[in-house]
Order: C-alpha cells, then sequence, then structure tokens
C-alpha cells in the first residue's frame, strides 16, 4: 500500500503545483495593445521569475513583444498569453532593461525568428549582469531556469534614444537609466502609451538598488509625465492613468531625492533622517513597503551624499 501511495501523493503535489502557478495573461490596453501585468511579490518557483509586467502590440506583420521574461520556461508563458489573442508570431522584441525577467528570455524568442532589440547601454548593462542573474535565479527556481540562455539584445542602437517604424507602428525607445544602468522605456506616441520599464511602480514600492539612481529616477519620470501618456503599462503593478504613478512612483522619487537627498547634502546624520522619514502614510499601503522603504532611503542617501 506504502508503495502505491507515495506515487500518488507525488503526483497529487505536482497537480496541485500546476494549479498554483502563475500563468499570464493578456489584457488590452487600447486596439491591439496588451499588457500581461505579473505578481507583485518576490521572483518564486510559482511564477518563474515573471513578478514584473510585460506587453505586447499586434500588428499586421507580426508581433512586438516588450520584455521577454526571466528563463525559456517564462517566455514560453509569455508566448502562450500572446497565442489566445493572436496567431502572429512574435517578429520584435523590444528590452526595456537588463533586470533577469526583462531579457532572459530572448534566446528562446530569437530561436523562433524575432529580432530582439535594445539601446546599446542597456544590453551592455544585460552583459554586466548576465552570470549574476543566472546563478541568483538557479538558485531560486532550480530545474525550471532549464534551457535558459543569457542573451543580450544583439540589435541595438546608439545614442539616448531612437525611434523605431516596426510592423507600420511608430515606437521611441528612450533611456531612463532608472532601476539599472541603460533602462529605458517604450513610448507609441500615436496611441498615448508608455511601456514605462522598470520606471513606474504602482501598487507596490519601487525597489532602490546599490545601482539604481534616484537622481535619474526622478528625472525620467519628469520627462514621461511631459508626455502625457494616456496609459502606463508600468514596470511591476497594474496598467493606469499619469495620476496613479505619480502616486505611487514619481511623488516617492521627489520625497527620495527632495527630503533624503536634501539631508544628504546638508550632512545631516543619516540614520537622524532615515528614522524621521520612517513612516509615510503616503506610501505605506504599497506592497513591499515595510521590506524596501528604509532600504530605499539609506541607498538615496549615498547617492546624494556622494554628489
Amino acid at each position: 500500500m506504502r508503495t502505491l501511495l507515495a506515487p500518488l501523493l507525488f503526483l497529487l503535489a505536482l497537480s496541485a503545483h500546476a494549479a498554483d502557478a502563475f500563468q499570464p495573461r493578456a489584457e488590452p490596453v487600447v486596439e491591439n495593445v496588451y499588457a500581461i501585468v505579473g505578481p507583485l511579490g518576490q521572483r518564486s518557483v510559482d511564477n518563474d521569475g515573471l513578478n514584473a509586467s510585460f506587453g505586447f502590440i499586434v500588428t499586421p506583420k507580426g508581433v512586438i513583444l516588450i520584455d521577454s521574461g526571466a528563463s525559456r520556461l517564462g517566455a514560453e508563458k509569455i508566448a502562450a498569453a500572446i497565442g489566445k489573442v493572436t496567431a502572429q508570431p512574435v517578429r520584435w522584441v523590444i528590452n526595456t532593461g537588463s533586470q533577469d525577467h526583462r531579457w532572459l528570455g530572448n534566446a528562446y524568442f530569437a530561436g523562433k525568428g524575432a529580432e530582439v532589440i535594445a539601446l546599446a547601454r542597456t544590453a551592455a548593462t544585460q552583459a554586466e549582469f548576465s552570470t549574476q542573474h543566472m546563478a541568483s535565479l538557479q538558485r531560486m527556481l532550480g530545474d525550471r531556469m532549464q534551457g535558459t540562455q543569457p542573451l543580450p539584445a544583439p540589435k541595438t542602437y546608439a545614442g539616448e534614444a531612437v525611434s523605431l517604424e516596426l510592423g507600420g507602428e511608430t515606437l521611441r525607445l528612450a533611456y531612463t537609466d532608472a532601476h539599472f544602468p541603460g533602462d529605458a522605456w517604450v513610448w507609441l506616441p500615436q496611441r498615448g502609451v508608455m511601456f514605462s520599464g522598470d520606471l513606474v511602480f504602482v501598487d507596490r514600492l519601487a525597489g532602490i538598488l546599490p545601482w539604481s539612481s534616484v537622481k535619474h529616477s526622478q528625472t525620467a519620470f519628469q520627462a514621461m509625465a511631459a508626455l502625457q501618456p494616456a496609459w502606463i503599462v508600468p514596470g511591476h503593478g497594474r496598467v493606469c492613468k499619469l495620476e496613479q504613478a505619480q502616486r505611487e512612483s514619481g511623488d516617492y522619487y521627489d520625497f527620495l531625492a527632495g527630503k533624503i537627498g536634501a539631508a544628504a547634502k546638508d550632512m545631516e546624520p543619516m540614520d537622524a533622517t532615515l528614522d524621521r522619514y520612517a513612516d509615510l502614510p503616503a506610501f505605506r499601503h504599497l506592497d513591499n513597503y515595510t521590506g524596501l522603504h528604509r532600504a530605499n532611503m539609506n541607498r538615496a542617501f549615498t547617492e546624494f551624499e556622494s554628489q
């Protein structure tokens, strides 16, 4: 009986995991433009590192995908979500950044014939961080990283921004240098849709990493706001209007620069400054606030202290 029961329990466990695992789903933004919104929590086996927001545009000549997922399996899941909307193949992939879930699915789509595109510094940062990100995800996701091959975007563009015409769609790719050096956004001027990459976080607090720049984030957010996008597909969180992005990301960058940055420039004690602003009612409702806010202030203080 025990020999029969053990395999049965194992199969039931696998079935339960499959049922619980995150399955990406496309949602319309405007005509032929879609978002894929991942969970707000951390990377996990259940979400295959797809804890971010992605998007795609369906054109008469094929699909333009914005960011490719954190692994081959994640890329396959994204492709399956696209396949439920259109039979058109993914012809182009545009990377907005170099954090793992923005680009480690590149090789999967390139193997299907897609051209993978990024600005030059984005691709350079992908190459710089590839070993670190692969090792981190392999520890976290284990066998679910099988078949993942890091492929920094092969098609790159010099300069601070570039306009692209793909499948009859006009796109503007421009640096933000926000979450990672070389981060960028994708702006669809004829649609009023902004794929912000990891410049905009809604529903959860932005994370300021050791290589992030609050100064660049604040500047880029202000430039994005000046474009007056009708819809924003953020780096993390639901599709939103500019007003929500301003409240939950723009205002937070302004706080970090205006309060923490000013205190650093005035050589105030760091611990006292961080204690003073430990509780911010305007942002404490956001996911990850408790775990990220103090570290964010610490890194912002260090950035402005060094200027």
